[in-house]
């Protein structure tokens, strides 16, 4: 079978926008937790003119993940996959937010290492926040990075009387994604595939929206008012950031992980978003 295969795991609007750029000519598989999200997304791809098909997924389950392996094999060999999978700290509990963002992407990770393509590329959406977790140490940056998928909630430094709070786990997590994506890169590199990561700021999807009117909401206007930038951003900024990592021109890219937020971390560290 000569078919491409992009898998996109979480159909919002940063995962569409990616998957336009790097599928043309490819079966596009969209999945998602919600059926209704990947179908919505399906309606848009496919009127543009993309083969598209939908699974559910979730991302917490290893049967789920390898469901969705068979399923994107039955249409060709998997050259790109996407993951914009995840909750954030409005959504979930700080246990959740760790099963799926940290967990479900370790999981992403080891299933789809296991058989891309070569010449194949991943891109993992991260986030900003996780350059805002003070500095770890060398030992617990090694062990987010390595320590076996059904081991990582196990570990001391996530137990639920250390991570209480949900934007600290959101933090560590989206930090043990782009430790992740470093050490995988190393095994995906053995089959002649490249992965990396990308940390968006605050990006303009209806999740972005819904969390600007939240409980968050003066933070998040803080951050654009006072970023370098001074707006956010769109998915299809991003989209153009992984179709650079993802592409021809790209190749010598791996292992990285790539900040875009409009220099909102710039500022938290030396300027206005400065904590008192």
């Amino acid at each position: 079978m000569n078919a491409e295969v992009t898998v996109v795991i979480g159909a919002g609007s940063i995962g569409q926008a990616i998957a336009r750029r790097v599928s043309a000519g490819r079966h596009v598989v969209l999945a998602d937790l919600r059926e209704e999200n990947a179908q919505a997304a399906a309606k848009v791809l496919g009127d543009a003119g993309f083969d598209v098909s939908t699974i559910h997924v979730d991302v917490s389950s290893r049967d789920s993940v390898q469901s969705l392996v068979e399923h994107a094999l039955t249409h060709g060999s998997i050259a790109r996959i996407i993951h914009a999978a995840g909750v954030s700290p409005t959504q979930a509990s700080p246990a959740t937010i760790l099963k799926v963002d940290l967990y479900g992407t370790a999981l992403v990770l080891e299933e789809f290492g296991n058989v891309v393509a070569r010449g194949g590329s991943g891109i993992v959406i991260a986030s900003q926040s996780g350059h805002r977790l003070p500095a770890l140490t060398s030992e617990q940056n090694r062990a987010l990075a390595t320590t076996p998928t059904e081991e990582i909630l196990g570990l001391a430094m996530l137990a639920p009387g250390t991570v209480t709070d949900p934007l600290h786990a959101y933090q560590i997590s989206k930090r043990g994604n782009a430790l992740r994506v470093m050490a995988e890169a190393v095994r995906w590199g053995k089959r002649g595939a490249r992965v990396n990561t990308i940390s968006p700021g605050i990006i303009m999807t209806p999740l972005a929206r819904e969390e600007l009117g939240g409980p968050r909401g003066a933070g998040y206007r803080r951050m654009i008012e006072f970023c370098p930038a001074g707006r956010a951003g769109t998915p299809d900024e991003v989209g153009n950031l992984a179709a650079l990592l993802m592409g021809p021109e790209g190749t010598f890219i791996t292992g990285s992980d790539l900040l875009m937020d409009g220099g909102v971390t710039a500022s938290y560290w030396y300027g206005e978003l400065a904590p008192a």
